[in-house]
This record gives C-alpha cells, structure tokens and sequence, in this order.
C-alpha cells in the first residue's frame, strides 16, 4: 500500500515554493521522495531549498517572475533543466493578494492578481501539460480557496482569480485525463500564513472564522502535505478535476 505514494523518481516543481503552504507542500514530496524545484520570487527560496537539504532532501531553488508572463517559458525551460530534463508533477501554489474594498479596487491591483493567480497557471499548466503529453502522463495540482466557493470581502481579484482557477482545473481535466494526467486542485481553509496575517490580527474576524472551523484552530503547512503527496502519486491515478478542500470542515458547517 505505501507503494501507492512513493514518489521516487519523479520530478515536481512547486511555485511559490519558498514560504508557507508551497514549502509545507514541497517538503512533502521530496520526503515521499521526488526531485523537487522550488520556484519563487525572491533568494529566501534559496534559502528555503538550502535548509531542505540540509535535512537530506533533494530540493533546489530558482528565482523567477510569475508576473512577467513572457517570461514564464524560460523561468519554466530552467526548471526543467535542474530536474533532468523532464516533469511528473506541477503543483501551482504562486500568489499575491490585494485588498480593498471594491470600489476603491485598482486596476493595477485587479490586474497584479489575475496575472499571477490565474493567467500564470494557465501558462505553467499548458507548458506542463504538453510534457507530460510527450512523456505519457503526469499530475498537475493548482491551489484553489475557499474563495473558489464564495467571494470574501475586499478581495474582489482574489475572488475571481480562486473561481477561475477550480474551473481551468476542471477544463483541463475534461481534455487530459483521457491521455493520463490527472488535474486537480487543493482549497485550503483558513490558514495561519502570511497572507492571512491581516484576518488573524482582526480579533472580531478571527473569533468569527474560529467559531466557523470544527477543527477549532487555523490550519498549518504540514496539513496540506498529505493530499498533496496523494495527489501527486499513483494513490490518485483516477482521481481528476476534482477541487478538494483542506478546511477544518468549515465548508461542511
């Protein structure tokens, strides 16, 4: 049965990999045993592949602009080189978040958002997804929201950029799955990571979320490791388009 999540030699790259979920995530599939990129905006994902391997894992590091999307081929082209030439896995996790109210929302922010969120992971999947037709399969994980399922507030591109993401997934799906890659997509919950750093000091919002949660507490890296170890392996070779919440059970209450 282990056998089913043993991803020895396969080879993952990871966006947003230097920090929170996408770290979490990462390490988690070079303990189950791949090769693993982590692609990330700034030299702290440097450092994050370095302290991985200090603990034995294989896990490199590589800058790159997922808001620049001319260049996210060759950001792409580079990670596949430090993998050996090839991908078995694609986990999505890269993304930014702006907050404001909706009328006073910017274009600058509305486009800053969709263009990582959203049109960068259409470009990786793409770029994945004709590898991984060439090599005879594959599995593309995205990070979708709990704002995939309703809307939030002040966060209007977040919002729409999490709805498009679970249905790009499904649409990827429906075209690939019959040619053995799997695409799903991960929502966490309510998360204790940076980017929720403004919810969890709002003392009214946090009781609030808290109350919601039948798990009672916010979620953590290492909660996301699991589903992304069973996603990315043999375990969930017929499982596809599907959008899998790791909340606590607050969709559920």
């Amino acid at each position: 049965m282990t056998n089913l999540f043993d991803l020895t030699g396969k080879r993952a790259l990871v966006t947003g990999g230097g920090r929170g979920l996408g770290l979490g995530m990462a390490e988690g599939l070079a303990e189950a045993g791949a090769k693993v990129v982590i692609l990330g905006s700034s030299d702290a994902v440097l450092k994050a592949a370095e302290a991985l391997r200090a603990k034995g894992l294989d896990v490199t590091g590589l800058q790159g602009d997922l808001s620049d999307r001319a260049g996210i081929p060759a950001v792409f082209d580079k990670a596949v080189e430090l993998l050996g030439g090839g991908i078995d896995i694609l986990l999505n996790n890269a993304g930014v978040q702006r907050r404001s109210h909706c009328e006073d929302f910017t274009l600058e922010d509305w486009d800053t958002v969709i263009n990582v969120n959203l049109n960068a992971v259409f470009v990786l999947c793409q770029l994945a997804g004709r590898k991984m037709l060439e090599q005879g399969g594959g599995k593309i994980i995205n990070l979708a929201s709990m704002l995939s399922f309703f809307g939030g507030f002040t966060v209007p591109a977040y919002a729409a950029s999490k709805g498009g993401v679970a249905q790009l997934t499904k649409a990827l799906s429906n075209e690939w799955a019959g040619r053995n890659i799997q695409v799903n997509a991960i929502a966490p919950g309510y998360m204790a990571t940076e980017m929720n750093t403004a919810l969890i000091n709002d003392e009214g919002r946090n009781k609030e979320i808290l109350g919601r949660i039948p798990a009672h507490r916010w979620g953590a890296p290492e909660d996301m490791k699991g589903l992304a170890i069973f996603l990315a392996s043999a375990a969930s070779d017929y499982v596809t388009g599907a959008v899998i919440p790791v909340d606590g059970g607050y969709l559920a209450k």
